[in-house]
């Protein structure tokens, strides 16, 4: 008996030993805006869920330059979490990703991912992350009551744009917003062109970061730039455009007062909140260039989610299948379920919600049908921190469109030099 009492305490005092020996603890730092925290607090909690021998402790760190220098710490350090939620594009490639992170280029759950967030996350023929969250787009938020009022059709070109504006002044409205108040709204012009760049001068992107190729003598590049003081020259913005901010902004698309403007879909949530018996009421368009058979959309992709190389063994078998969980229809839902998504998922196979509003589904068919390219700043890691003035002065008739392209990429060449890029 006094062995069957001593084989029976000897089980129950194992039992909890050999538990704990089995679970595999991950650590996942993530930046604390609220949104993003809620969305892989969600992931965590549904993979936990599902694999009760992975316990994820998630980490906060704050975000902007105070976020990237900590990363950027701790990876020097070998001080990294096992598994952490960043910006794809030029951000991560300072990271140095081929010395710092882990290849998942042979994951099999790789082929999930839509083909144009791979070159983001990319160096070379390696693979670091995984799309995290929904992508944006950038282009033209619209009144879609002004268009059926006035029987506009969506414009694919340049030409179409211009044809509906003038009807539309015609009607007393101001055809295009601006709102030089905040002054980073002025750089959609040229930002969300870069599709179009793409389209009349392929490989843009590698050539401008080579030195290669400028915006000044790039007809494709400058159009932006062009686009901007036609639409100065054309009197299409409206009163007050010099000084509107762009909450207020926001109120004169939505109640009809203006009828186009070049923004990022991210402007959705803010409307969503604002004018909630309007935002049914703005739909989403491409950026028009100059060949209607070559319509589509510049996007800004979503953050990825990476491991370090400091991640090993049984820490690093459960990160890869916490991405996989990340880059999964399943994953996308978890998401859906935690947070609005303010555009599509970069997940073959992921579809949103029926009731996601009208301009997110705009946005969604061109991705859909693969007429998409990703932003500049996720293909190049040089952006001119001045642009947004050089767009105010073109848009205020203060500076032509040539004198704002060479002064830009005088501002670029400065940034590259402090990067130490090759060829500068």
């Amino acid at each position: 008996m006094r062995k069957l009492l001593f084989s029976v305490l000897l089980l129950v005092l194992l039992v909890p030993i050999s538990m704990a020996q089995d679970t595999v603890t991950l650590t996942y730092l993530v930046d604390d805006a609220e949104i993003n925290l809620t969305m892989n607090q969600a992931l965590v909690d549904e993979f936990m869920a599902q694999n009760p021998d992975v316990n994820i402790i998630v980490e906060t760190r704050p975000g902007g330059a105070e976020g990237d220098n900590i990363v950027k710490t701790r990876l020097a350090t070998d001080d990294m979490t096992d598994i952490f939620f960043y910006n794809a594009g030029s951000l991560l490639q300072a990271l140095n990703p081929a010395q710092t992170l882990v290849d998942i280029s042979d994951q099999p759950f790789i082929d999930n991912i839509v083909e144009s967030f791979i070159p983001t996350v990319s160096q070379g023929d390696a693979i670091y992350g995984v799309p995290t969250g929904t992508a944006m787009g950038g282009g033209i938020l619209y009144n879609k009551a002004v268009y059926e009022d006035l029987g506009l059709e969506i414009p694919t070109s340049w030409d179409e744009f211009v044809a509906n504006n003038e009807v539309i002044a015609e009607a007393g409205i101001a055809p295009v917003m601006a709102t030089f108040g905040d002054t980073w709204t002025s750089q959609l012009f040229v930002l969300a062109d870069y599709y179009n760049v793409e389209q009349g001068a392929p490989g843009f992107a590698e050539q401008y970061t080579n030195n290669e190729a400028k915006y000044a003598d790039t007809p494709a590049a400058l159009a932006g730039f062009e686009y901007m003081q036609q639409a100065y020259e054309l009197g299409w913005f409206q009163q007050d455009y010099a000084t509107e901010g762009f909450e207020p902004g926001l109120a004169l698309l939505a109640n009809g007062e203006v009828a186009h403007y070049p923004m990022l879909t991210f402007a959705l949530g803010t409307m969503e909140t604002n004018f909630p018996d309007q935002v049914n009421d703005i739909g989403f368009f491409a950026l028009p260039g100059p060949d209607a058979e070559a319509n589509g959309v510049t996007i800004w992709m979503p953050q990825g989610t990476y491991i370090p190389q400091t991640t090993e063994g049984p820490q690093l078998e459960a990160a890869l299948e916490f991405l996989a969980f990340i880059a999964s229809v399943e994953g996308t839902e978890v998401i859906t379920s935690a947070v609005a998504p303010q555009g599509p998922y970069l997940i073959e196979g992921a579809t949103l919600p029926d009731t996601v509003l009208p301009a997110v589904q705009d946005l969604a068919a061109y991705i859909d049908a693969g007429n998409s390219f990703p932003a500049l700043e996720f293909l190049s890691p040089i952006k001119g921190p001045n642009l947004e003035q050089l767009m105010v002065s073109v848009g205020t008739g203060q500076m032509t469109a040539q004198e704002a392209a060479e002064n830009y990429d005088f501002d670029v060449e400065r940034q590259a030099q402090q990067l130490g890029l090759p060829g500068w």
